[in-house]
Protein backbone atom coordinates (compact mmCIF):
# COMPACT_ATOMS: atom_id res chain seq x y z
CA UNK A 1 0.00 0.00 0.00
CA UNK A 2 1.54 3.33 -0.94
CA UNK A 3 2.75 5.43 2.01
CA UNK A 4 0.51 8.18 0.95
CA UNK A 5 -2.25 6.64 0.79
CA UNK A 6 -4.99 8.38 3.04
CA UNK A 7 -7.88 5.93 4.69
CA UNK A 8 -9.82 9.18 5.39
CA UNK A 9 -10.75 9.56 1.59
CA UNK A 10 -11.47 6.00 0.47
CA UNK A 11 -10.91 2.56 1.98
CA UNK A 12 -7.88 -0.01 0.73
CA UNK A 13 -10.45 -1.64 -1.39
CA UNK A 14 -11.53 1.39 -3.13
CA UNK A 15 -7.86 2.44 -3.98
CA UNK A 16 -7.44 -0.77 -5.93
CA UNK A 17 -10.79 -0.74 -7.46
CA UNK A 18 -9.12 2.63 -8.74
CA UNK A 19 -6.21 1.28 -9.44
CA UNK A 20 -7.78 -1.40 -11.79
CA UNK A 21 -9.82 0.63 -13.63
CA UNK A 22 -7.10 2.73 -14.29
CA UNK A 23 -4.94 -0.19 -15.27
CA UNK A 24 -7.77 -1.76 -17.10
CA UNK A 25 -9.10 1.20 -19.24
CA UNK A 26 -5.71 1.79 -20.63
CA UNK A 27 -5.70 -1.73 -22.14
CA UNK A 28 -8.50 -1.81 -23.72
CA UNK A 29 -9.87 1.53 -23.82
CA UNK A 30 -13.67 0.43 -22.81
CA UNK A 31 -15.59 1.34 -19.77
CA UNK A 32 -14.98 -1.24 -16.48
CA UNK A 33 -17.65 -2.98 -14.84
CA UNK A 34 -18.43 -4.25 -12.18
CA UNK A 35 -18.52 -7.92 -12.68
CA UNK A 36 -14.99 -8.10 -13.81
CA UNK A 37 -13.89 -6.60 -10.88
CA UNK A 38 -16.23 -8.99 -8.66
CA UNK A 39 -14.04 -11.41 -10.38
CA UNK A 40 -10.92 -10.27 -9.58
CA UNK A 41 -11.64 -9.28 -6.20
CA UNK A 42 -13.49 -12.17 -5.44
CA UNK A 43 -16.45 -10.08 -3.92
CA UNK A 44 -20.21 -9.69 -5.24
CA UNK A 45 -21.13 -7.36 -8.27
CA UNK A 46 -23.34 -5.77 -5.64
CA UNK A 47 -20.33 -5.03 -3.26
CA UNK A 48 -18.32 -3.49 -6.20
CA UNK A 49 -21.18 -1.74 -7.27
CA UNK A 50 -21.39 0.11 -4.04
CA UNK A 51 -17.79 1.17 -3.91
CA UNK A 52 -17.83 2.55 -7.58
CA UNK A 53 -20.89 4.40 -6.47
CA UNK A 54 -18.57 6.11 -3.79
CA UNK A 55 -15.47 6.21 -5.89
CA UNK A 56 -17.49 8.30 -8.74
CA UNK A 57 -19.18 10.93 -5.55
CA UNK A 58 -15.38 11.40 -4.99
CA UNK A 59 -15.02 12.22 -8.04
CA UNK A 60 -12.41 9.47 -9.26
CA UNK A 61 -14.63 7.76 -11.75
CA UNK A 62 -17.62 8.26 -13.97
CA UNK A 63 -19.89 6.45 -16.15
CA UNK A 64 -20.21 8.08 -19.53
CA UNK A 65 -23.31 5.69 -20.57
CA UNK A 66 -26.16 4.55 -18.71
CA UNK A 67 -25.77 0.72 -17.71
CA UNK A 68 -21.88 1.34 -18.85
CA UNK A 69 -19.20 0.38 -17.20
CA UNK A 70 -17.10 3.01 -15.17
CA UNK A 71 -13.90 5.66 -16.40
CA UNK A 72 -11.52 7.29 -14.57
CA UNK A 73 -11.82 10.99 -14.54
CA UNK A 74 -8.43 13.40 -14.05
CA UNK A 75 -8.79 13.59 -10.62
CA UNK A 76 -8.86 9.34 -10.28
CA UNK A 77 -5.61 9.67 -12.86
CA UNK A 78 -4.07 12.04 -10.69
CA UNK A 79 -4.47 10.31 -6.79
CA UNK A 80 -3.67 7.26 -8.74
CA UNK A 81 -0.41 8.71 -10.25
CA UNK A 82 0.77 10.68 -7.45
CA UNK A 83 0.33 7.13 -5.38
CA UNK A 84 2.25 5.38 -8.03
CA UNK A 85 4.85 7.71 -7.88
CA UNK A 86 5.02 6.88 -3.58
CA UNK A 87 4.78 3.45 -3.51
CA UNK A 88 6.58 1.78 -6.56
CA UNK A 89 8.24 4.59 -8.93
CA UNK A 90 9.38 2.67 -12.10
CA UNK A 91 10.30 -1.13 -11.35
CA UNK A 92 7.98 -2.10 -14.15
CA UNK A 93 10.04 -0.76 -16.97
CA UNK A 94 13.04 -2.51 -16.07
CA UNK A 95 12.92 -5.11 -18.96
CA UNK A 96 12.38 -2.42 -21.49
CA UNK A 97 15.56 -0.54 -20.41
CA UNK A 98 18.33 -2.55 -22.19
CA UNK A 99 16.70 -2.54 -25.59
CA UNK A 100 16.80 1.81 -25.16
CA UNK A 101 19.68 1.67 -23.62
CA UNK A 102 21.51 0.10 -26.74
CA UNK A 103 19.67 2.37 -29.32
CA UNK A 104 20.39 5.64 -27.16
CA UNK A 105 24.58 4.66 -26.86
CA UNK A 106 25.00 3.71 -30.08
CA UNK A 107 23.36 6.81 -31.91
CA UNK A 108 26.28 8.77 -31.69
CA UNK A 109 26.54 12.89 -31.50
CA UNK A 110 23.56 14.19 -29.14
CA UNK A 111 21.38 15.06 -31.73
CA UNK A 112 20.64 11.71 -33.00
CA UNK A 113 21.01 10.44 -29.36
CA UNK A 114 17.82 12.15 -28.68
CA UNK A 115 16.42 11.64 -31.25
CA UNK A 116 17.02 8.19 -31.02
CA UNK A 117 15.79 8.29 -27.36
CA UNK A 118 12.27 9.75 -28.61
CA UNK A 119 11.91 7.57 -31.44
CA UNK A 120 12.60 4.41 -28.96
CA UNK A 121 9.64 6.02 -26.45
CA UNK A 122 7.52 6.03 -29.68
CA UNK A 123 8.18 2.64 -30.00
CA UNK A 124 7.60 1.24 -26.50
CA UNK A 125 4.49 4.10 -25.41
CA UNK A 126 2.55 3.98 -28.81
CA UNK A 127 2.46 7.52 -28.04
CA UNK A 128 3.69 10.72 -29.47
CA UNK A 129 7.56 11.60 -28.82
CA UNK A 130 8.62 14.81 -28.03
CA UNK A 131 12.40 16.01 -27.63
CA UNK A 132 13.59 19.06 -27.37
CA UNK A 133 17.45 19.67 -29.53
CA UNK A 134 18.13 23.46 -28.89
CA UNK A 135 15.48 25.61 -29.83
CA UNK A 136 13.89 22.86 -32.04
CA UNK A 137 11.40 20.43 -30.96
CA UNK A 138 12.10 17.18 -32.33
CA UNK A 139 8.13 15.41 -32.60
CA UNK A 140 7.97 11.90 -33.73
CA UNK A 141 4.75 9.32 -33.66
CA UNK A 142 2.38 11.34 -34.84
CA UNK A 143 0.19 8.81 -36.33
CA UNK A 144 0.36 7.34 -32.99
CA UNK A 145 -1.38 10.08 -31.35
CA UNK A 146 -4.31 10.10 -33.66
CA UNK A 147 -4.74 6.81 -33.97
CA UNK A 148 -6.15 6.51 -30.65
CA UNK A 149 -9.37 5.78 -30.27
CA UNK A 150 -10.30 8.83 -28.52
CA UNK A 151 -9.41 10.82 -31.49
CA UNK A 152 -11.02 8.89 -34.43
CA UNK A 153 -13.18 11.30 -35.78
CA UNK A 154 -13.69 13.28 -32.66
CA UNK A 155 -14.26 16.56 -31.30
CA UNK A 156 -10.91 16.79 -29.69
CA UNK A 157 -8.61 17.16 -32.78
CA UNK A 158 -8.74 20.83 -32.31
CA UNK A 159 -7.69 21.02 -29.03
CA UNK A 160 -4.47 18.13 -29.69
CA UNK A 161 -3.24 20.68 -32.74
CA UNK A 162 -3.33 23.44 -30.57
CA UNK A 163 -1.43 21.79 -27.83
CA UNK A 164 1.18 20.47 -30.62
CA UNK A 165 1.21 24.16 -32.46
CA UNK A 166 1.95 25.66 -28.68
CA UNK A 167 4.05 22.76 -26.87
CA UNK A 168 7.51 23.89 -28.03
CA UNK A 169 7.14 27.59 -27.16
CA UNK A 170 5.57 26.88 -23.51
CA UNK A 171 8.32 24.04 -22.83
CA UNK A 172 10.72 26.97 -23.86
CA UNK A 173 8.85 29.88 -21.79
CA UNK A 174 7.64 27.90 -18.73
CA UNK A 175 10.98 25.55 -18.36
CA UNK A 176 9.24 22.50 -16.16
CA UNK A 177 11.87 22.40 -13.20
CA UNK A 178 11.02 18.65 -11.62
CA UNK A 179 13.20 15.91 -12.80
CA UNK A 180 9.46 14.48 -14.18
CA UNK A 181 6.41 16.41 -15.11
CA UNK A 182 3.19 15.01 -15.68
CA UNK A 183 -0.04 16.72 -16.87
CA UNK A 184 -3.27 15.53 -17.18
CA UNK A 185 -6.22 16.18 -19.17
CA UNK A 186 -7.45 19.63 -17.69
CA UNK A 187 -3.82 20.40 -15.80
CA UNK A 188 -2.60 20.62 -19.16
CA UNK A 189 -1.53 24.21 -19.32
CA UNK A 190 -2.07 24.47 -23.10
CA UNK A 191 -5.01 22.06 -24.63
CA UNK A 192 -7.02 22.31 -21.87
CA UNK A 193 -9.42 20.79 -24.11
CA UNK A 194 -7.19 18.40 -25.60
CA UNK A 195 -8.12 15.26 -23.54
CA UNK A 196 -4.44 14.38 -23.80
CA UNK A 197 -1.54 13.86 -20.63
CA UNK A 198 2.06 15.34 -21.22
CA UNK A 199 4.74 13.77 -19.55
CA UNK A 200 7.93 15.09 -20.02
CA UNK A 201 11.83 14.25 -17.91
CA UNK A 202 14.26 17.06 -17.67
CA UNK A 203 17.69 16.42 -18.73
CA UNK A 204 20.98 18.93 -19.13
CA UNK A 205 22.32 18.52 -22.71
CA UNK A 206 25.24 20.25 -24.47
CA UNK A 207 22.01 22.44 -25.61
CA UNK A 208 20.66 23.34 -22.97
CA UNK A 209 20.68 22.77 -19.29
CA UNK A 210 16.69 22.72 -19.19
CA UNK A 211 16.48 20.04 -22.15
CA UNK A 212 13.55 18.09 -22.31
CA UNK A 213 12.24 14.50 -23.89
CA UNK A 214 8.23 13.15 -23.19
CA UNK A 215 5.31 11.84 -24.40
CA UNK A 216 1.94 13.29 -25.49
CA UNK A 217 -0.87 10.73 -25.26
CA UNK A 218 -4.77 10.02 -24.16
CA UNK A 219 -5.61 10.52 -20.71
CA UNK A 220 -6.25 6.52 -20.74
CA UNK A 221 -2.32 5.77 -20.05
CA UNK A 222 -0.60 2.78 -19.03
CA UNK A 223 1.27 5.50 -16.22
CA UNK A 224 3.30 3.07 -14.36
CA UNK A 225 5.40 2.02 -17.79
CA UNK A 226 4.80 5.54 -19.40
CA UNK A 227 6.01 7.47 -16.44
CA UNK A 228 9.44 4.77 -16.05
CA UNK A 229 10.46 5.15 -19.86
CA UNK A 230 10.44 9.02 -19.89
CA UNK A 231 11.85 9.42 -16.69
CA UNK A 232 14.63 6.46 -17.57
CA UNK A 233 15.56 8.48 -21.20
CA UNK A 234 16.35 11.66 -19.33
CA UNK A 235 18.64 10.09 -17.06
CA UNK A 236 20.30 7.99 -20.02
CA UNK A 237 20.51 10.95 -22.28
CA UNK A 238 21.65 13.24 -19.09
CA UNK A 239 24.36 10.45 -18.52
CA UNK A 240 25.52 9.81 -22.18
CA UNK A 241 25.67 13.44 -23.23
CA UNK A 242 28.16 14.32 -20.70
Amino acid sequence: MPKSYNLDIMTERQYKILSAIVEQYAEVASPVGSQLLARAFNVSSATIRADMAELEQLGFIHQPHTSAGRVPTDRGYRWYVNNLQAAEPYSAIERNTRTFNTRVIGAGEPTQAIKSAVDSLVDMTGNLGIGTIGSQLYMSGLSNLFAQPEFVGGDMLKGVTYLLDNLEPWLRETAPNQPLNVYIGQENPIGKASGCSLIVSRFRSPYSDKSYIGVVGPTRQSYRNVMGLVSHAGQMLEEQLF
